[in-house]
């Protein structure tokens, strides 16, 4: 039961990651470090540390502050492709260091997690850019932080409501992308007699 918890957590802390790649780590690290909500095992409870825990708020900062700016969160979205799945497999490994889940498995599956939950992100921003020309962009980052922050505090509090939230977003994004792409995909030409 206990490995099940610790991949709920994997999942949650990782889907995190997938929309903003340092802000779990640094939601972890400061838990750990002000709360008793977290108690990250050996040997990520150094992301508790000042130096990890400054250094994750100015990574979690300039990805606050660019992802609003256009042009510059697209840049983010192309390094994101490799940032979020690894910021995913040190989430996950950190936040369920002390449960009976295999590192190995925590590493894989939050960057599985953290890799889909970014491509669908990445997947969502060209249509809001297109629909809203660029200026639902720094609405929809905002709402993308404060999911990033929900998904933690839920992975950590109630795992189960984490991988829910987690299930939800990824059918609404899925429903959402293919209605865009049935109304405004490519239109077939009908064959001239």
């Amino acid at each position: 039961m206990e490995a099940l918890s610790g991949l709920f957590v994997a999942i949650g802390v990782a889907a995190a990651a997938g929309l903003n790649a340092p802000l779990p780590l640094l939601l972890l690290g400061a838990l750990d470090r002000w709360t008793g909500l977290v108690e990250l095992a050996s040997p990520w409870d150094a992301l508790a540390q000042p130096e990890w825990l400054i250094g994750l708020s100015v990574l979690t900062a300039l990805d606050l502050v660019g992802d609003k700016i256009p042009a510059v969160d697209h840049v983010l979205h192309v390094v994101g492709l490799v940032g979020a799945p690894v910021a995913g497999a040190l989430a996950a490994m950190a936040g369920s260091s002390t449960g009976e889940l295999a590192p190995v498995i925590a590493a894989v599956t939050g960057a599985i997690v953290a890799e889909g939950t970014h491509v669908a992100r990445a997947g969502v921003r060209p249509v809001s850019t297109a629909s809203t020309g660029g200026a639902g962009n720094p609405i929809l980052s905002v709402a993308e932080d404060v999911l990033s922050v929900i998904l933690v505090l839920l992975a950590v509090v109630v795992p189960v409501l984490a991988v829910g939230l987690v299930v939800l977003l990824a059918v609404g994004t899925y429903r959402g992308l293919r209605r865009v792409r049935q109304r405004f995909g490519p239109r077939t030409q009908a064959p001239e007699p």
